[in-house]
């Protein structure tokens, strides 16, 4: 009896989406067929490795499917489904099956108890060898053909030719044109990409030397759209940044890029309270410390560098006391505490944890399976799609989902 050729799946992208397909698949065949993992850089897993300043944000504490497919920008109907069947909830089973325990901060983070990384990238490392998955890495995609009668053909960089039955691309975000090139070789067409989480370059004087300095509850919003976040903003060297500015950022991701990222920010340092809230308190404030200094005593929550800053902002002399606040002056401190703008000038990608609005267009995959509807046996996961959500640990769940649900597929579909 002749031997049956071995059923082999090429996973292409050593990122979350790519090492969490590979493994379900792998899991799913039972020794059955060969899944080869293939990386074009000499590392796997490098954005894990730097997500959330090296801690890792697994996942988010959101477990209603559609509450949770509320915090991605696109891709929040297709996604609907698929949290159905795999979300914070099991991911936060998988790794805990496997030693991982996991913590919820009080935003609804979720991190690795451990505080690194390093514990996730061993997890999955770990996983993929005891399921005999072949890891290969400094291992480019140089072509891709469909065979005829169904299957691949797949051409290296190192001009090695690997056929396969099944293909998974998770080659990540698409700003580079080599992450596309493959999927619209294959037939898919690409939202254009543009950046998203990303913080705000503005020069200033009202936050000149105030770097590192967080307001916790402040609201960022863009005059003139529909854009507005709250939560804590940062002031860094180069302007704005932290959560409320990176969720404004993804919801207007091409929104902003449209504008070629030269626009104004309004931030409400107190939240939600207004300019007419705003000056009566003032006028507390006034009534309790008439003696005084005015950049002395901070109106509350306001950080007394961020409060010295506003009072100069407001034209209000250094030497003014509260007995002798004007109207005048206590209207432009009200407006500087919550009307405040700020002209940006650019943006920069947070940190190394860039994510990007654009990818393969949703129509053109089925999300019970991720497999393309234009090219049969082809798979997606991961930031190669044109799905993106905001910080917080929603792009590893939407890199878990798709991984976990095409790994399935392909294995049920070659079983």
């Amino acid at each position: 009896m002749s031997q049956q050729p071995t059923k082999r799946v090429i996973v292409i992208g050593g990122g979350a989406a790519g090492f969490f397909g590979a493994i379900t698949c792998a899991q799913e065949l039972h020794g059955k067929g060969e899944v080869q993992l293939l990386e074009r850089g000499a590392h796997f897993l490098q954005k894990v490795k730097i997500s959330g300043g090296g801690r890792c944000n697994v996942t988010h504490s959101c477990f209603e499917p559609r509450a949770l497919s509320a915090r991605y920008p696109r891709g929040a109907r297709a996604l609907i489904g698929a949290f159905t069947r795999f979300q914070p909830t099991d991911t936060s089973r998988w790794f805990e099956e496997r030693g991982v325990a996991l913590k919820t901060e009080a935003d609804g983070r979720m991190f690795p108890t451990t505080d690194t990384s390093q514990t996730i990238i061993d997890c999955l490392m770990r996983t993929a060898q005891e399921t005999g998955v072949k890891l290969r890495t400094n291992c480019g995609v140089d072509r891709i053909a469909r065979r005829e009668g169904g299957g691949f053909v797949v051409w290296l960089s190192n001009s090695e030719m690997i056929h396969c039955d099944k293909i998974l691309l998770a080659t990540g975000g698409c700003r580079a044109p080599a992450a596309a090139a493959l999927a619209e070789s294959l037939g898919h067409t690409i939202e254009p990409p543009v950046p998203s989480l990303f913080t705000l370059h503005i020069d200033d004087a009202r936050l000149q030397g105030i770097s590192g300095l967080a307001v916790e509850a402040a609201r960022a919003s863009v005059p003139g759209t529909q854009l507005s976040e709250r939560g804590p903003i940062l002031v860094t060297h180069w302007g704005l940044s932290g959560p409320a500015i990176l969720r404004l950022s993804a919801w207007g991701a091409r929104e902003l890029a449209g504008l070629n990222y030269v626009f104004p920010v309004r931030i409400n340092w107190l939240g939600d309270v207004n300019s007419v809230l705003a000056a009566e308190q003032l006028q507390v404030l006034r009534q309790n410390n008439g003696a005084k200094l005015i950049r002395n005593v901070a109106m509350p929550p306001v950080p007394m560098r961020l409060w010295e800053k506003i009072v100069a902002g407001a034209q209000i002399p250094s030497e003014a006391r509260w007995s002798g606040l004007t109207k005048p002056q206590s209207q432009a401190l009200a407006r500087e505490l919550t009307e405040a703008e700020f002209k940006v000038t650019g943006k920069s990608m947070n940190k190394d944890e860039f994510v990007t609005c654009g990818g393969v267009k949703l129509p053109e995959v089925n999300f019970k399976t991720m497999e393309s509807r234009v090219c049969p046996g082809l798979h997606f996961a991961g930031e190669l799609l044109d799905v993106d959500g905001i910080t917080g640990g929603f792009n590893f769940q939407a890199a878990w989902t798709t991984g976990w649900l095409a790994g399935n597929a392909m294995a049920e579909s070659l079983g």
